[in-house]
């Protein structure tokens, strides 16, 4: 017989948590680094450019998290944040270039020497743990492209992000189609549960009209 404890017709999705995500981690060192840039060669004041960086990199970081908090209750917001922090990171990447060109500094492309291992460096494990201090000792030619790097790098998870979350919104629906479902799963699991004690009742009729009918044989008997 069923168990009717079994979870079936629960909806609400248990999500993995965004500190899980690397996107998330490269984010945060993207809002680490953006800050330090600002404050070391930006003017401190009168230039709304500091603030529109440092936004940009923070609503970058904050959106994955309150879009990946968002998705137990609502894919469509999970979505739209999702799609938010991709849109700041693309902003905070225009900046970088801006900063680069209007100051006659290279961007450095696949064809730059520095371009490569830069990369790398941006890809690896260990990128995490040794951006702080050697992020303190850069130009702001390598720090404006250690930072475009994370910009590109970003995006590009964060487009991969969108297509699973749109794939799994067309398959599973949002919120209120899990609900629906739940309650149809509900619905037939109960069904199951009542055919299954009704045979079961049935074959115990049958059992006791079987042992009545030895017992009247054997009472004739005697």
């Amino acid at each position: 017989m069923p168990n009717s404890n079994t979870p079936q017709h629960l909806f609400l999705p248990q999500r993995g948590h965004y500190r899980q995500l690397r996107v998330y981690h490269v984010t945060e060192a993207l809002y680490d680094l953006t800050y330090l840039f600002c404050r070391r060669f930006l003017p401190p004041h009168g230039d709304r450019t500091v603030d529109q960086m440092v936004q940009a990199a923070r609503s970058g970081k904050q959106n994955i998290a309150e879009g990946n908090q968002a998705a137990t209750t609502s894919s469509e917001t999970e979505i739209k944040l999702t799609n938010v922090a991709r849109a700041s990171i693309e902003e905070l990447l225009a900046d970088y270039e801006d900063y680069l060109r209007t100051r006659s500094l290279p961007q450095w492309d696949r064809h730059h020497p520095r371009f490569e291992p830069l990369r790398r460096w941006a890809s690896s494990n260990t990128f995490l743990l040794e951006y702080t201090p050697k992020a303190a000792s850069m130009t702001d030619e390598e720090l404006a492209n250690l930072c475009i790097t994370l910009c590109h790098q970003t995006i590009y998870m964060l487009g991969r992000l969108l297509r699973t979350q749109q794939e799994r919104f067309v398959t599973q629906g949002g919120i209120r189609e899990q609900m629906t479902a739940a309650r149809l799963g509900y619905r037939t699991e109960q069904r199951s549960q009542i055919e299954a004690l009704q045979q079961e009742n049935a074959a115990l009729r049958e059992k006791v009209a079987q042992l009545e009918a030895l017992v009247k044989t054997l009472q004739g008997k005697n």
